[in-house]
């Protein structure tokens, strides 16, 4: 997919009017200090199949299929600082997903669906006001790992740090950024220092009482790497989506749909992953 498409297909929200809340609602939570539990998933699957090899000429495909686990947990947490003139946001993300295969005539397999460990610290400054949101310039400072090696492949440990320009606090976009990026890659000895420019979007919208459509992703395209190692990325796209159901004050049921593809310098096409499943969630914050 030519990068072209990547950032039309990213940005094809932008036109919807960008909307903050009421003045009132943006003093109130001047000067405040938020624990903000942004999203607590879990995601899980399973097909259990009894006597498969028996049916493996069964015209019911069912009958004769491996039986498969999947599951997947996820924390989104936020500590935010509120200030009149800035906002300053403290957070942690957790994803961890296993996907197990027991085929009736093959051993036991499992394999990682996700796993990811990201700890940010973001500065946002507010220095202007656009459709009665948030503008101005950020900078955020990131540490990046995971739970456990992939196979073969050493542990990923990444530092990176960005510097840009945001709107935020928007009623239905909640963050629109531009920014230049450099990465600290110690996940391989010696360590890989890279640069980057990156657009990210966080997009809400109330499809109706009690249902709420969510976008949230970024492209990331590599410029710049101080040596070469060929499962460096030259571009990364994520994008997740989900359409949240309340079903209690705090607790959803949400079909959702991730996207990632990204480019391996020493691959000769990209590759691609799509997830589309079914979570339930918890969502609320408390003023601390």
């Amino acid at each position: 997919m030519p990068k072209i498409l990547m950032l039309s297909a990213f940005f094809c929200l932008f036109a919807l009017p960008l909307r903050a809340e009421n003045t009132a609602e943006a003093e109130k939570t001047a000067g405040s200090l938020r624990a903000n539990f942004k999203r607590v998933a879990v995601e899980f699957s399973s097909t259990n199949v009894s006597n498969a090899g028996e049916y493996q000429n069964s015209p019911v495909s069912a009958l004769s299929a491996d039986s498969e686990t999947v599951m997947k947990g996820l924390l989104d947490f936020v500590l935010e600082y509120n200030q009149p003139d800035y906002q300053w946001n403290n957070s942690v993300y957790l994803e961890y997903g296993k996907t197990t295969l027991k085929p009736h005539d093959k051993p036991k397999s499992s394999s990682e669906n996700a796993d990811e460990i990201l700890i940010t610290s973001d500065y946002n400054r507010k220095m202007w006001r656009y459709q009665n949101a948030d503008v101005g310039p950020f900078a955020s400072l990131a540490y990046q790992t995971e739970f456990t090696a992939n196979d073969d492949a050493p542990r990923n440990k990444t530092l990176r740090a960005k510097a840009g320009i945001k709107l935020f606090n928007g009623k239905y976009v909640k963050s629109l950024y531009a920014a230049a990026v450099g990465e600290f890659d110690m996940t391989y000895s010696p360590e890989d220092t890279k640069s980057a420019y990156e657009v990210g979007l966080t997009f809400e919208y109330p499809v109706r009482e009690g249902v709420k459509f969510h976008v949230n992703g970024y492209f990331r395209d590599y410029l710049t790497y101080s040596r070469y190692v060929g499962t460096d990325f030259k571009y990364d796209l994520n994008i997740d989506s989900r359409m949240d159901v309340k079903i209690s004050d705090h607790l959803s049921l949400a079909p959702v749909v991730n996207y990632r593809r990204a480019m391996a310098r020493e691959a000769s096409s990209a590759g691609s992953n799509l997830m589309i499943g079914v979570s339930l969630g918890y969502s609320g914050s408390f003023d601390l």
